[in-house]
């Protein structure tokens, strides 16, 4: 070993055989947090980085696919229940071609690709229900692609074709989805499934489709046609009638001064309605025009002619009679004619479907506040509110709108509540300021403290004989020993004419000084050998030069 480590060992031994118990404790500590800090770090920085292989997977291809990593002597981890796999991201891309060359995973078939393993002995009982089963496929694929949707299923219910019209039943569909953690389908979405069902099957209507999530609630009903329920519909026509009506009282008496209370009735009844109407047009010829004219010319010469009576006797002498048409003489003459005439109408046929949800009458009250309506128009603030919720009169709609004082209990609740908290907060946040300043000058403390007994224990351990094997150092010893030093190269100080088995306290005993010049120079002697040997062999070689040229 060179010299210069075997100095630095044998002092760094010494300094170590000097600690107490204490420090001794503490320094293995913090050796020990060191070499615990430094393994974490290594371990968490040759921690390979995990992508997904695979996500989304069924029970079995997950369990398919682990089986193949750990051939392949893989690490993996699961996530998502399973559902999920996990490998190292320089292994991705191996283990997927690695997986697709084993058929995994092995995804049912689903879609138009059920029809290419469909055999030309296949019965025509195969074929529908194959067909069917493609058609829901296509359309769970198409919805599954949807914003905020995760899974879904589409059942079709289509009757078969018959001769008989009057039998003919009308297809329908039922539509399941099941949303992403965190998020709901709107109702402009449930209307994109609704019709996007309906297109795709032959005479399928958008009010026989039925759209049901995974919470059990219908978001589209069988037999409505519209996304929602009645009671969905009310609440979504409350709200934005009221946040309507809101906006006008906040901009006329402020906010906070004015509540709006709307509550509709909803239709939940649906109806179809057909209406034939027929008008008259002026100055038109007739489509047709017919007239039938008869005539009788009779002798009343020749025999008695007459009527029957009451008892079906015939009357001598008697004139028959007739209508504003017809007429008759004494001779028998006989006259009659009758018109028939087409007029040319308008006929119009209006057939109407009324859904559910249809609003029949609405209920709007209004509040405002005495002390904010002091010089307010209350009339002109009445057909303002009229005229933003749509009350209509006709329709049996009703407005209330009244000024009535405020109860101001619940805001100074609010507000001494709000105090409070912000009281605690800034107790709190003052408590942890004090609580750091008290942290900081304890730690400043102590540091000072550290500082202060590191420095009392150098300066005790410079005054001490630099001990080599237990043994002081003689002067020879300190002149012959080479030292590191940094800087211009110095050689080692040669071996001076002097006894090598003298101590350090001898040659001061020769020299022809002063008492005290021998102690001061002693103890710098001993603080040098403490600290530097080099330099106190420097030093040592100097006075001894000066003695002999004296």
């Amino acid at each position: 070993m060179p010299p210069a480590l075997s100095t630095l060992a044998r002092r760094f031994t010494a300094t170590v055989g000097r600690f107490s118990v204490a420090q001794r404790t503490i320094a293995l500590i913090g050796i020990a947090v060191l070499v615990l800090g430094g393994i974490a770090l290594t371990s968490w920085l040759t921690r390979p980085t995990y992508s997904p292989l695979f996500s989304g997977m069924k029970d079995a291809d997950a369990s398919a696919v682990v089986e193949q990593l750990r051939k392949d002597n893989v690490p993996y981890q699961l996530a998502d229940g399973g559902s999920t796999v996990l490998v190292p991201e320089d292994k991705v891309y191996d283990e997927r071609l690695k997986a697709a060359a084993a058929g995994l995973p092995a995804a049912p078939a689903t879609g138009y690709s059920l029809l290419d393993s469909m055999g030309v002995t296949s019965s025509e009982f195969q074929q529908k229900v194959t067909y069917k089963r493609a058609i829901e496929g296509e359309l769970a694929a198409t919805i599954g692609h949807l914003d905020g949707v995760e899974t879904a299923s589409v059942q079709l219910a289509i009757p078969d074709k018959t001769v008989f019209t009057a039998q003919a039943a009308d297809p329908t569909a039922s539509v399941f989805i099941k949303t992403r953690p965190g998020l709901a389908i709107s109702t402009d979405q449930v209307q994109a499934i609704v019709h996007l069902t309906s297109a795709s099957v032959e005479k399928l209507t958008p009010k026989n489709v039925s759209v049901v999530d995974s919470t059990g609630a219908v978001l589209s009903a069988v037999g409505t046609g519209t996304a929602g329920t009645t009671s969905g519909q009310a609440a979504d026509y409350q709200k934005q009638t009221q946040a309507s009506v809101q906006a006008v009282l906040d901009r006329v008496v402020g906010p906070g001064n004015a509540t709006v209370a709307v509550t509709p009735e909803i239709d939940t009844q649906s109806a179809e309605q057909t209406t034939e109407s027929f008008t008259t047009t002026k100055d038109t010829q007739p489509l047709s025009e017919t007239t039938t004219t008869e005539a009788y010319a009779g002798n009343g010469a020749s025999g008695s002619t007459g009527v029957l009576g009451p008892d079906n006797i015939a009357v001598p002498g008697a004139t028959p009679t007739s209508g504003a048409t017809a007429g008759a003489t004494g001779n028998g003459n006989y006259t009659s004619s009758a018109t028939t005439r087409n007029n040319a109408v308008n006929k119009q046929t209006e057939q109407r479907t009324v859904p559910a949800g249809a609003l029949k009458r609405q209920s709007v009250s209004v509040a405002v506040n005495q002390s904010a309506a002091g010089g307010l128009n209350v009339a002109s603030l009445n057909q303002l509110v009229s005229a933003a919720a749509g009350i209509d009169t006709q329709r049996g709609d009703t407005l209330s709108l009244q000024v009535v004082p405020f109860s101001t209990s619940a805001a100074q609740q609010a507000d001494a509540a709000l105090k409070a908290a912000q009281a605690e907060a800034d107790a709190r946040a003052n408590q942890q300021m004090w609580t750091n300043i008290f942290l900081g000058i304890g730690g400043l403390f102590l540091l000072l403290i550290i500082v202060a007994v590191l420095w009392l224990r150098s300066r005790r351990t410079a005054r001490q004989p630099l001990e080599l094997g237990g043994s002081p150092l003689t002067l020879q010893e300190m002149v012959d020993a080479p030292v590191a030093v940094e800087g211009p190269a110095v050689e080692a100080i040669g071996a001076a004419p002097m006894t090598s088995a003298i101590p350090v306290a001898a040659p001061l005993e020769a020299v022809g000084t002063a008492g005290s010049d021998i102690e001061l120079r002693r103890s710098q002697v001993d603080a040098l050998g403490g600290t530097d040997p080099k330099v106190a062999a420097d030093y040592l070689r100097g006075m001894m030069d000066e003695r002999v040229g004296a």
